[in-house]
């Protein structure tokens, strides 16, 4: 019995001891959680120098975006700026927009960074605020923290932990002044925010604040937004003062003297009419005026029968000239410009052979339409004008579209961010007057006021050109080709009277080439009469065509 019980004794003995042998298991790191130490210290410059340093369990990772940007009023957040960023371990961390963002996969991650915008001047003090989490996206199970700042102590200290804004578990003054900051089971996402205050102008204020980006607010009259309307003032000043310029300029063309031996351009002993830079009596007015007249086609007309085109002729009755018909003589041809074209098919509309005037006038019709657009087509593709005279917008005008286009999206982008939306309105003012201003642009190259100078001296020439210093065989040839021009510069009159004198038999035809009814006339008298008759009566179909306006 004894020596079972002492068998029993050394048996339970044996096992007590074996247990007490076996090593106790240290707790593991995937039972500790996440935790953050961070150490923070408070720069003479005013700076804040942070090191953060995250441990993460086996198989976990965290994330952390921390905002830039904190709302500490209805309308009036606190701006923070994060820079000289550096990391150990396999971590990663970058300011992303308003964001600081800190990627910690599993181990250790130290990051650290420069904060400016901490320090707040106060009424009687100064405030470093900063937030030692938040924006986690993941639970943290401790965090630590250390402040110094270049003073003995704080003034005071405050600590609020997660939504709420709980006192963190621990918030003191160590030896030295360093400031210890502990916080015990954070949920993701909960904010853990640090305010000390230091005595005033400890170190220089840096705090930065700014309005939130509201819609009410991305329309305040901001120091910005003041700039962007000074600047749109200043390019509308710029765009008037240029548009004044210019149409001064253009106006401002001298009248250049043409020398006859530009426009009578002898060779041998024949003379012959050159007009300036081949201008024709059509273009003259749109030249000179930038519009398309009914004085133009009344030219063009007049010049299409010197030119053996058109033949025109009085029809009389028992009490004179009852009316004027028009005929084709020869079919146009590829020397015809578009607009003369379309001026020949106005007077002799579908194919005619002739035309009375008062058909024009009253059973036929005219449409001159295809003669203004022709004839501005004509003057740019001669580098007369830079662009259709009468058309809208030009380059300028659409520049002027696209800028207001653009500064209406700059405008609602600002205001769907809270930006500085009046900016976008500034520039969608400044694009309207650009569109505004644009029709006054003028249109005229500076080879088209050039010839408006040369057009302006020809009446010089028809002012000054005697009739009888022309050779004899050259003189109803160079009055014919000269009159459609003394039309549309309204010197008919004149012109006429110059060259009542000559004989239009003396080359040997009968009559005028070109005009019928002068057979067996020995002077332009009876011309003297008829021609201007003629011009009225042109004028008046054409005015009542209703596209061209008369000058007469």
């Amino acid at each position: 019995m004894g020596a079972l019980a002492a068998a029993f004794v050394l048996v339970v003995g044996s096992g007590t001891a074996a247990s007490a042998l076996e090593p106790v298991q240290p707790e593991t790191q995937a039972d500790s959680g996440i935790t953050v130490g961070v150490e923070l210290k408070v720069e003479p410059d005013g700076l804040l120098s942070v090191t953060e340093t995250v441990t993460v369990p086996s198989g976990q990772e965290a994330t952390r975006h921390a905002p830039l940007r904190v709302l500490v009023g209805e309308d009036t957040e606190r701006v923070f700026a994060v820079r000289d960023v550096t990391t150990d371990g396999a971590g990663a961390a970058e300011v992303t927009g308003s964001e600081f963002v800190i990627r910690a996969p599993e181990g250790k991650t130290t990051v650290q960074y420069t904060v400016d915008g901490t320090v707040a001047e106060l009424r009687d003090q100064q405030e470093i605020r900063w937030q030692l989490a938040g924006g986690w996206d993941t639970e943290l199970t401790e965090l630590t923290a250390t402040f110094a700042a270049p003073v003995p102590e704080a003034s005071s200290i405050r600590c609020l932990a997660g939504g709420a804004g709980r006192q963190c578990d621990l918030a003191e003054t160590g030896d030295g002044g360093v400031i210890k900051i502990e916080q015990g089971e954070l949920e993701a996402g909960d904010p853990v925010d640090l305010a000390v205050g230091l005595p005033s102008a400890t170190v220089p204020a840096n705090a930065r604040f700014a309005d939130t980006a509201t819609l009410a607010n991305a329309f305040v009259l901001s120091t910005t937004a003041v700039f962007g309307f000074a600047i749109a003032a200043l390019g509308i000043l710029l765009w008037c003062g240029f548009l004044f310029w210019s149409r001064r300029r253009d106006a401002s063309v001298p009248d250049v003297p043409a020398p006859k031996s530009d426009i009578l351009v002898r060779e041998g002993d024949r003379v012959f009419f050159a007009s300036p830079d081949g201008v024709l009596p059509g273009q003259v007015g749109t030249i000179v005026d930038g519009k398309a007249d009914v004085v133009d086609v009344t030219a063009t007309v007049v010049d299409l029968a010197v030119r053996n085109y058109l033949l025109i002729a009085p029809v009389r009755d028992a009490d004179g000239i009852a009316d004027w018909r028009i005929s084709r003589r020869n079919e146009p041809d590829e020397n015809l410009h578009p607009y003369e074209r379309a001026v020949f098919q106005a007077v002799l509309p579908g194919g005619a052979e002739s035309a009375l005037l008062s058909e024009l006038r009253s059973g036929r019709g005219i449409d001159l339409k295809p003669f203004d657009e022709a004839m501005y087509a004509d003057v740019v593709a001669r580098g007369w004008f830079s662009r259709p005279p009468g058309s809208g917008r030009g380059f300028a005008g659409w520049a002027g579209i696209v800028l207001a286009l653009l500064g209406l999206l700059l405008t609602v982008v600002l205001a769907l961010s809270g930006g500085h939306a009046l900016v976008g309105l500034a520039l969608i003012v400044f694009g309207l007057a650009i569109t505004a201003g644009a029709p006054l642009l003028p249109r005229r190259t500076a080879r088209g006021r050039a010839l408006a100078g040369q057009i302006r001296g020809l009446i010089g020439y028809l002012h000054s050109v005697p009739a009888g210093e022309i050779p004899e065989a050259d003189r109803e040839l160079v009055f014919s080709r000269s009159l459609p021009y003394a039309v549309v510069l309204g010197e008919t009159e004149r012109w006429l009277n110059s060259f009542a004198d000559l004989d239009p038999e003396a080359d040997g035809a009968a009559g005028l080439y070109w005009f019928g009814g002068l057979e067996g006339e020995r002077d332009l008298k009876r011309l003297g009469t008829h021609l201007p008759a003629l011009l009225t009566a042109l004028d008046g179909v054409l005015a009542e065509a209703g596209h061209l306006r008369s000058l007469r």
